[in-house]
This record gives C-alpha cells, sequence and structure tokens, in this order.
C-alpha cells in the first residue's frame, strides 16, 4: 500500500505574488531536514507539499522531523489510492487499523478537490462512515470531540486516506525573512527569543560573551548545549563566543557601579553591531522582557537601544516568566536553561543598579575609559562554530 507525508501550508497560503519564493524556501528546509532518513520525491499543488518516500523509510522519524518545520500548517500521513470509492473501500479497514482497533469514537471528514468525482463531500462521509463501522463495529460516532477523525481527500491525483493530522509549527519558513544576531545567555528567555524570531522566517545564528575566569568552561558548554537544541527548529546554526573578561574588568574599574549592567549591555550591542556588519545580519535579537531585571527598564532600554545600529527584536517583551517559561519547555530548553553555570550577565553585578537612568548619565560614565579598541580586540579574538540539525556536538553531564 502506497503512503506518502502531506506538508500542509500555514501562514504561506496567504501570500500574494511572492508566494512562490516561500513556497521554494519551505520545500529546501523539508528536503534539508529529511535528507538523513532517506530519498524523498516532492512535488507541489494544492496549497500542499506531497512528500513520496522512493524507498524504504521510517515515516514515523519523517513526520516528527516536519513537526518543528516552519511553514507547515499541518501534516497527513496518508494512503494513497486511485480515485474510486471501491478501492478506498477494500483497503480502508487493514489501513486504518492501528487507528482505530483502541479507539473508542470517530468522525468522517471528506474534501473533493477534484469536483469530477462522482460523490460529492456529504455522500463520501457517509459511504466511508460506514465502510468504517463495519470493519470496527465497537466504535461510536461523534462529530464534536471524536478520538480519532478519519480523512478522506479527492485531489487531482488521487484520493489520500488518513487517520491522523498533526498541527504543524506554522509560521514562515526559516530563511524566508533574512537573517538575525541572537544575543544567547544561558537563561531561559533568551532561546525562546530566537525560536520565536525563527518563526516568523529569520535565520537565527547566535553570539555569546564568555568571562574567564568569572564565568566557567561550564557555562559555555551550557549554551553551546542550548544552541544545538535550538538547530531543530532554527536548522544549521553558527556560534560566535566573544571574549568578555577584559571589558567587564574596564567597566569594573572605570564606571559608577550603579551603571555596569546597562553599560555592558550596551558594548555587547556595539560588538553585535560590528558582527551584523561583518556578516550580514540585518537585526539583533535578545530575550529581554520588560521590568524583569533592572538592565529591562523602560530606561535601561532605552539607553540599550542608543547602541544599536540594527532594528532590536524583543519578541518577549511582553511576556511574564510563566510563559516565558511554557515555550521553553515545548521546545526542550528549560532543563538546560536552568543548569547551575551563571554566564557573564552576573559578573560584577552591582548591589544597588540604577533602575532608570538616563542616557546622558549612561554617556558621561563611559567617556571615562575609550572601549572602542578593546571592543575591536575582542571582535577579532571571536571563536566560530557551527551546529548543525541532526548532529550531536555537545554533551553536559
Amino acid at each position: 500500500m502506497k503512503e506518502i507525508i502531506l506538508a500542509k501550508y500555514g501562514e504561506i497560503a496567504l501570500k500574494g505574488d511572492n508566494r512562490n519564493s516561500f513556497e521554494d524556501m519551505l520545500v529546501k528546509n523539508i528536503k534539508r531536514r529529511l535528507k538523513k532518513i532517506g530519498r524523498f520525491e516532492y512535488s507541489r499543488r494544492q496549497s500542499t507539499i506531497y512528500i513520496e518516500p522512493l524507498e524504504d523509510v521510517d515515516i514515523d522519524t519523517a513526520v516528527k522531523c516536519l513537526k518543528s518545520v516552519f511553514g507547515i500548517g499541518a501534516i497527513q500521513r496518508c494512503a494513497v489510492f486511485e480515485k474510486n470509492f471501491d478501492t478506498v473501500a477494500q483497503n480502508a479497514g487493514e489501513y486504518l487499523r492501528p487507528a482505530l482497533s483502541s479507539a473508542k469514537t470517530f468522525k468522517v471528514e471528506a474534501k473533493r478537490s477534484d469536483k469530477s468525482f462522482p460523490l460529492k463531500s456529504p455522500d463520501i462521509q457517509q459511504k466511508l462512515g460506514d465502510v468504517v463501522l463495519d470493519n470496527f463495529p465497537h466504535l461510536g460516532v461523534d462529530v464534536h470531540n471524536p478520538e480519532v477523525t478519519v480523512r478522506l481527500e479527492i485531489r487531482d491525483n488521487g484520493a489520500y486516506l488518513s487517520a491522523e493530522r498533526i498541527i504543524g509549527a506554522g509560521g514562515l519558513p526559516v530563511g524566508s525573512s533574512g537573517k538575525a544576531l541572537l544575543m544567547l545567555s544561558g537563561g531561559i528567555d533568551s532561546p525562546v527569543a530566537g525560536y520565536m524570531m525563527a518563526k516568523r522566517g529569520l535565520v537565527v545564528d547566535c553570539i555569546h560573551y564568555v568571562s574567564p575566569p568569572y564565568t566557567s568552561d561550564r557555562a559555555r558548554m551550557k549554551v553551546e548545549a542550548l544552541c544545538e537544541k535550538m538547530t531543530e527548529f532554527c536548522g544549521n546554526t553558527i556560534f560566535y563566543c566573544v571574549p568578555f573578561t577584559e571589558i567587564q574588568e574596564a567597566i569594573r574599574d572605570n564606571c559608577p557601579e550603579e551603571y555596569f549592567t546597562v553599560i555592558m549591555r550596551r558594548l555587547m550591542v556595539k560588538i553585535a553591531n560590528k558582527i551584523c556588519d561583518r556578516y550580514g545580519y540585518g537585526g539583533i535579537i535578545t530575550g529581554e522582557s520588560l521590568a524583569q531585571v533592572a538592565s529591562q527598564t523602560l530606561q535601561a532600554l532605552k539607553c540599550t537601544n542608543a547602541a544599536a545600529e540594527y532594528p532590536v527584536f524583543r519578541p518577549v517583551i511582553g511576556m511574564d516568566k510563566i510563559e516565558i517559561t511554557e515555550i521553553a519547555r515545548k521546545i526542550d530548553t528549560y532543563e538546560t536553561s536552568i543548569l547551575p553555570y551563571e554566564d557573564c550577565c552576573t559578573v560584577f553585578s552591582p548591589k544597588h543598579p540604577k533602575t532608570r537612568p538616563s542616557l546622558e548619565e549612561i554617556l558621561k560614565a563611559e567617556s571615562s575609559f575609550d572601549f572602542d579598541k578593546m571592543v575591536d580586540e575582542a571582535i577579532e579574538k571571536t571563536e566560530v562554530k557551527r551546529f548543525r540539525y541532526g548532529e550531536k556536538t555537545v554533551f553536559i553531564d
């Protein structure tokens, strides 16, 4: 029995004249994800990508991979038959058995895209419902909240029978909106921010700041593990690791303590600006949430923004910690984020940070030391690492 996967469009279906470019990007991303699973043939029709195995492959694994591909609205694993209802009826019991043998209720949905098919959708539903009940007499019909929904779609090139429809990741294909640089800390918020911007079609690469000996190798490994996990939804990811010790010591020695954190954030942004310049990123992403900490008050964010030469995306800015944590658990970054290895944001943290700094105060505090040379030196010493989807590269005990 021939079985294929239907990947149905999400938001792409609403696009206009440039829809083809989004479709091309989505197919490209799907091919990358499924490359190691086996060979498939891909075609596009009726707002759907048809993914047909060309050899014996693990369909379950393929479906699992597709669940994290942005741009897909729904995934259906289907048996394909000729457009003849008798043929469908003869094979439906065998194909649907794994899904229906232990279920208690079901309903049937039918869609007739090919209007030349002799049966209309309501007729298909009634006849297929009878077939299901003949094969599985223990089932009851529940049109409102069934355990299993059996679907039959009559399309131009065949009849597609399924008992499983999985909600996809939604959003737009990664790469369709450009690329941006995520300021990735070891905390809960920034991986969530990266996930949310990847969902809007951005390629998300990561920049992280280390301050040995104040931060440990374990702290860096923790962030690299987060970067690895992010490939599940971002795809292949570049990781920039910036040495930040000398800059933080200079801030400590030359600036008023209450401004340490805001000045540190501004210098991180200035480094990110130059990485964006050098490698063609169009924006900076942060995990800042309004008023969560002293450096994320409205006044502090204004000071940080003033250092940015690129758009700064803050997708979790209006979310509370509970909401952010729920997403972190969903994308499997939470347990890594809470490992007890602190990043450089905690180094020389002031006891009494100023929560409402003015830009004039910050600029005056920064003027006591010329940080430009140190910023350039830090960029030149930056280590670059690539994380590839499906490849385990980092392990934490």
